[in-house]
């Protein structure tokens, strides 16, 4: 089993220094400190356990440490700053292993990209050593990539030449679309195993600065104190400490205090839970820094967050995912509307909106069928609706079922202005512009309908909702559509489902997810890179690699 926990403490690949407005961030790993047996991390490489670290390094930087505007990321060993992901590790692993490795790196990546975009916590890459393959993509998330002049250090992306791969956490895309490396340029780059260095690196776009080591620790300084004072990241505030997550687990599931998950292995499927709310809402903003990680938006967060990574990496047989929420409307807009009120003026309140943002994307990106269940005592509304929204399908109960004692209210949804962009997805859009794609009246006329309670027949006629049975089809037609998904291939599903979430604009983290993890996961199970004669198993053998020349 898969643990995603990790605290300072535990870390044993990463040494963090916070020097007031300055992090130094800097690689270590430990060779013997693999997460799972079977390979060594030698030359900086990194597996799972390196990457589960640094993305909690990453959270608490921005909810532990306010204070800090500029994280410099570097390694702590001379003249290696980080040779990628291990290949030995790839080589034994399973594809499902593998598919999730780089799909878990890239949304860590694009977190720290997502940091100096949203937190004012700006990344330097200050590569001091040579920088290879998922290297080179740990420094081409950074807002500037710093390369030490010492004749030898250079930036590669050796996947292609040497193991018939792709480089696997958005090295091709960030190069051309972040770094905008002439395509020609881009070509000889990832094809070059030797790499790039010196000033040609500066030349191509590959790194923003080359620095002579002499003049390096004073260079990498003055660059990072100059990014610090672009911040708007505040200068006296204190975080909050983000304690480890309680949770029960047993063979039938996981359960958080918001959250919950049942698992019903006969059908392969998992029935997932949001708690909404209880208790007052806060009334000030300082009361939110009071209550800090129990602060529900963020408490409800961070146990969705696990939830999804522990589900990807460890229930691979339970493909279809049900979602429901339980609670009261009018508290969960209440909550909502104390994140829209100072989200803008305050560094918590923005951190944890652009939290359930990134938590909303995992579960975009999930190779899992989601289907939401929308019932009496149900809590969409609002920035709840963005997880049935987020799903592939959305069924909501018409009135009571038939044993229902008919206190309280029907099923209903409430639409919210957060619903209109708030929490966008990786197509740069919302979650409802995305549903109704080229439709803008009907945008305009859901605008209208923000902030009241709509029931299951409007709901229908609005196209908010894929379906709404009554009482009397209601458990039916839940078992046949569920009955129906746990029938058809897996994998068709996967592509099927990650085609339609994704409508409209193509940006760089669509390509990502999209393009070139579709045709890496492809190239992961090809003879060339996989097979026993393939790149991945002969590397370091000595052996050359036995291609099939077939073009396909």
């Amino acid at each position: 089993m898969v643990s995603f926990d990790a605290e300072p403490s535990t870390y044993r690949h990463w040494q963090l220094d916070v020097d007031g407005e300055l992090a130094y961030l800097r690689l270590d790993v430990a060779e013997d400190g693999g997460i799972v047996p079977g390979y060594e991390l030698k030359m900086n490489s990194y597996d799972l356990g390196v990457d589960i670290e640094l993305y909690d390094i990453t959270q608490r930087l921005r909810f532990e440490h306010p204070g800090v505007r500029t994280v410099v990321l570097t390694s702590a060993k001379d003249r290696n700053f980080c040779a990628g992901a291990n290949i030995r590790m790839l080589a034994q692993s399973s594809h499902p292993w593998k598919v999730n490795f780089c799909k878990f790196t890239n949304e860590t990546r694009n977190g720290i990209e997502d940091a100096t975009a949203h937190s004012g916590q700006t990344w330097i890459a200050a590569v001091n050593g040579t920088a290879a393959g998922g290297g080179y993509e740990l420094a081409l998330a950074c807002d500037q990539i710093l390369l030490v002049d010492d004749n030898s250090s250079a930036v590669s992306l050796p996947e292609v030449p040497l193991l018939g791969v792709l480089p696997g956490t958005g090295g091709l895309t960030r190069v051309i679309d972040k770094r905008r490396v002439r395509k020609d340029r881009a070509d000889v780059f990832a094809t070059r195993a030797e790499g790039v260095r010196g000033r040609q690196a500066v030349e191509w776009r590959l790194v923003d600065e080359v620095i002579p080591k002499r003049q390096w620790d004073e260079k990498v300084r003055e660059r990072a104190t100059a990014a610090a004072a672009r911040s708007r990241r505040p200068t006296d505030a204190e975080g909050i400490s983000l304690p480890p997550l309680q949770r029960e687990e047993t063979e039938d599931g996981i359960k958080y205090r918001h959250v919950e998950a049942t698992f019903d292995r006969a059908e392969g499927l998992v029935n997932l839970t949001v708690y909404g709310p209880e208790g007052d809402v806060p009334d000030t903003v300082e009361r939110v820094h009071e209550l800090g990680a129990d602060f529900w938006p963020l408490a409800m967060t961070r146990e969705l967050d696990d939830l999804i990574l522990r589900l990807r990496a460890n229930e691979l047989e339970l493909g279809t995912w049900v979602v429901r929420t339980r609670g009261a409307i009018e508290d969960a807009l209440a909550f909502e509307r104390v994140i829209a009120e100072h989200s803008g003026s305050d560094w918590l309140v923005n951190e944890i909106r652009h939290y359930f943002k990134r938590t909303l994307k995992r579960l975009d990106v999930t190779s899992r069928s989601l289907v939401a269940l929308i019932e009496p005592r149900s809590c969409f509304a609002g920035a709840l609706l963005e997880l049935a929204l987020a799903c592939d399908r959305q069924y909501m109960l018409d009135g009571f079922m038939e044993d229902h004692d008919e206190e309280g209210e029907p099923a209903q949804i409430v639409l919210s202005a957060s619903n209109f962009g708030t929490f966008p997805m990786g197509n740069g859009i919302s979650r409802l512009a995305s549903r109704f794609w080229g439709d803008d009246d009907v945008l305009a006329k859901l605008r209208q309908e923000t902030d009241r309670r709509i029931d299951a027949v409007e709901a229908l006629e609005l196209g908010l909702v894929t379906d709404a049975p009554d009482d009397i089809d209601w458990e039916d037609e839940v078992r046949i559509m569920l009955e129906e998904r746990a029938s058809l291939s897996p994998d068709a599903l996967t592509g099927m489902e990650a085609n339609h979430r994704f409508v409209g604009p193509e940006t760089m983290e669509t390509r990502i997810f999209g393009r070139l993890t579709a045709w890496q996961n492809w190239i992961f199970v090809r003879p060339n890179a996989s097979g026993d004669d393939g790149a991945l198993r002969r590397y370091g053998t000595g052996r050359k690699a036995d291609f099939d020349r077939k073009r396909v």
